[in-house]
């Protein structure tokens, strides 16, 4: 519980105007939300409920590594509300940097410049990953497989709440990412390559966006040291993945009234109407951690087992799960 302590008290009121209400993974210090429940359950650790400048919300990741991998946070200042959800893989650094640095690249400046536009989104991220790629850069001779951590980031700016579909995967198994990757690279056959069924970015990463991952941007980086299975055999003449965000903006309507942030873990077993449906039908506080368990019975149903036994396998077998709800 000292771990869980310190990954989600908050930073407390950094600037006038601007209060860090939650961060579920990493950093902080400082006394929690008013109102918050924070627990754990076997690997599952959950905020059931918090305040924030707007509401209340409620946060939860599934622990399923020796390290969690996994980092998200919400803000709340004059500018909305910030929602970060950082689903880290091949390590835990990135996904703590982009926890770091992405919402201060991104307050400064919405702060400069008094408005928050779509390119106040893509300078935050650009700022981040050369930040991440920086440090790869300086830790190279002592800690070279830095080059081959990421971060795929799901973030939200609002001043409300809406329940309906706003983002998808930027994940080769799907196939129009597939196809914006042939069209980012058409003299490229290799690409994207089906591998044990599943496609995946020159038969390595299934995702196409990233922070972090620099190993795939930089060849400077695609060498030894690094592990044979992540360099590539031909030469590297232009980044192959991506840090630029995609960016949607929904007007938001007086019958909004929720909102679901969740890595890919959470939709590969449940639906947007099972997760709407679940958090509707409940009290708010801990909706976070009622659909993470709702996605881990459904991956139990799925596999013929269950709930009491998939929470038994080993964490080094698993991927973490994480998801936020915000009202």
């Amino acid at each position: 519980m000292n771990l869980l302590s310190v990954c989600w008290n908050p930073f407390g009121n950094e600037v006038e105007n601007h209060e860090t209400n939650g961060v579920l993974g990493g950093g902080g210090g400082g006394g929690s939300s008013g109102g918050s429940r924070e627990g754990k359950d076997g690997l599952l650790w959950f905020r059931d409920i918090g305040k924030y400048g707007s509401g209340e919300f409620s946060m939860a990741v599934i622990q399923a590594n020796q390290v969690l991998e996994d980092q998200s946070q919400i803000e709340s200042g004059q500018f909305g509300t910030f929602v970060g959800i950082y689903d880290g893989h091949g390590g835990p650094e990135a996904a703590r940097y982009v926890c770091d640095h992405l919402f201060s690249h991104f307050r400064a400046m919405a702060e400069s410049e008094g408005v928050v536009t779509a390119e106040t989104i893509q300078r935050a991220f650009r700022q981040t990953e050369e930040g991440f790629t920086a440090m790869v850069s300086e830790l190279w001779s002592t800690r070279p497989n830095m080059a081959t951590v990421g971060a795929c980031s799901l973030v939200g700016n609002t001043g409300g709440m809406a329940a309906m579909q706003l983002s998808t995967e930027h994940n080769a198994n799907i196939e129009a990412i597939r196809h914006e990757l042939k069209e980012l690279h058409p003299d490229d056959p290799q690409i994207v390559v089906l591998k044990h069924g599943v496609w995946r970015v020159k038969g390595i990463i299934q995702v196409s966006r990233s922070i972090g991952d620099v190993y795939m941007k930089h060849a400077q980086y695609n060498r030894e040291p690094i592990n044979a299975k992540f360099r590539l055999p031909e030469p590297m003449n232009m980044p192959i993945l991506s840090a630029s965000p995609t960016i949607i903006s929904h007007a938001l309507h007086p019958d909004d009234s929720f909102l679901i942030f969740a890595s890919d873990g959470l939709w590969e077993h449940l639906s947007n109407e099972k997760a709407v449906a679940i958090v509707h039908s409940h009290p708010r506080t801990g909706s976070a951690k009622r659909l993470v368990k709702a996605a881990l019975q459904e991956a139990a149903r799925k596999r013929e087992m269950r709930y009491s036994d998939l929470r038994k396998i080993d964490k080094k077998r698993c991927r973490p799960r994480s998801s936020g709800v915000d009202s």
